[in-house]
C-alpha cells in the first residue's frame, strides 16, 4: 500500500439575509460532492491549478469554483482538520488494484459571500446551496466538516456576530 499527504483549503462561507420582518438571518454554503454523494464544504488541493497559489488564493477559488459564489475571508487563521482514507485505482500514483492511503489535512476559512450564484458551481458538485446553521449541521456527511463548522462557528460568533 502507498502513503501520500494531501494538503487542502477551503471555505466555510456565511450570508446574511434580512427576512420580511427586518431580522437578519444567517445561512452556511454547503455542497453535494458528485461523485461520493456526500454533503461537504467547499475545499480542493492547494497548487493543483498554480503551483504559487497561496493557501486562502486556494481557499478562495475552491469556494468559487465548487460553491459558485465569490467570498472574502473574515478570519486570517483558518480552521485545520485532519483525517484519512483509502483510494483505489489512485490518481496519486496507484496501479490497478493499489491502494493508496492517503492522510488529508484541510484548511478552512471563515468566509462571507460577496456575489454569485451557488447554482454556477462546477462539474465536482452536484448541487450547492445556502442553508441555516441547524440544517447544515444535521447534512454534513463527514465528522471533520461537522468538527470543522463548529469551530468556525465560535471564530463567527467572536469576530462577526
Amino acid at each position: 500500500m502507498k502513503f501520500k499527504n494531501e494538503i487542502s483549503a477551503g471555505g466555510i462561507t456565511f450570508k446574511k439575509v434580512k427576512d420580511k420582518k427586518g431580522k437578519e438571518n444567517v445561512f452556511w454554503l454547503i455542497c453535494q460532492h458528485s461523485q461520493h454523494k456526500g454533503w461537504i464544504f467547499p475545499k480542493g488541493l492547494i497548487g493543483d491549478k498554480n503551483s504559487n497559489e497561496s493557501m486562502k488564493e486556494g481557499a478562495l477559488r475552491e469556494v468559487e469554483e465548487e460553491g459558485g459564489v465569490k467570498a472574502k475571508i473574515i478570519d486570517d487563521s483558518p480552521v485545520k482538520v485532519e483525517y484519512m482514507y483509502q483510494w483505489h485505482n489512485s490518481p496519486h500514483g496507484g496501479k490497478d488494484g493499489e491502494r493508496t492511503l492517503v492522510k488529508k489535512t484541510v484548511y478552512y476559512y471563515l468566509m462571507q459571500y460577496l456575489s454569485g450564484d451557488p447554482k454556477n458551481h462546477d462539474w465536482e458538485v452536484s448541487e450547492a446551496k445556502f442553508l441555516p446553521e441547524n440544517e447544515v449541521k444535521n447534512m454534513l456527511t463527514h465528522k471533520s466538516d461537522r468538527q470543522a463548522f463548529d469551530k468556525i462557528l465560535e471564530k463567527f460568533k467572536r469576530n462577526v456576530v
